[in-house]
């Protein structure tokens, strides 16, 4: 299976209400999470991320990949091709919320570099994946994701590099619960 990053017009975004089944994907590294509320996966893939939260009898599934990844349509909230700036916010059954931040930045080969060098050498508390290279370039792309949890929610900070596109793609997003 592919080890190096798609190309970044090929990306997609999307959210489901329903668990994606992990042999879809070639996963890199995973962290699980359990809260008193709620539990969380969250996993770096070949192409991007994929964040399962359940609470509440209800999954959100966030995932980052290639539009090309044959994906189920069944219980999908939304689709987006990743490129540019998007923001989404959905509001489920007992008043879960989710929302999401997500965009795409092109940016210059010195920027580009330099970004990446302070990423890969930088924080080591989330989850960290270097990339092969894909022959192109010397070094390969990374993948950064930290997760913050409270008791009823869970932000999640994720970063993905395009070497070959000198491109960089950030998403925020927070699942949460109402309030007790």
């Amino acid at each position: 299976m592919l080890t190096v990053r798609p190309k970044v017009a090929e990306l997609a975004f999307q959210v489901f209400g329903r668990t994606m089944h992990p042999e879809l994907y070639h996963l890199h590294k995973t962290r699980r999470i359990e809260r008193t509320a709620y539990e969380a996966k969250i996993d770096i893939t070949n192409c991007g991320h994929v964040i399962t939260w359940r609470a509440a009898g209800l999954t959100i599934c966030e995932v980052a990949s290639s539009a090309n990844q044959p994906l189920p349509t069944k219980r999908q909230l939304f689709r987006k091709q990743l490129k540019g700036t998007h923001s989404e916010r959905i509001q489920c059954h007992g008043g879960v919320r989710y929302s999401t931040r997500f965009q795409l930045e092109p940016v210059g080969a010195d920027m580009f570099w330099s970004f990446q060098q302070q990423l890969g050498n930088g924080p080591t508390e989330g989850l960290l994946h270097r990339f092969d290279s894909s022959g192109r370039m010397a070094l390969g792309a990374l993948s950064y994701i930290h997760v913050d949890t409270r008791c009823r929610s869970m932000s999640v900070q994720a970063i993905h590099t395009f070497p070959d596109d000198y491109a960089i793609v950030k998403i925020e997003s927070v699942f949460s619960l109402p309030d007790a």
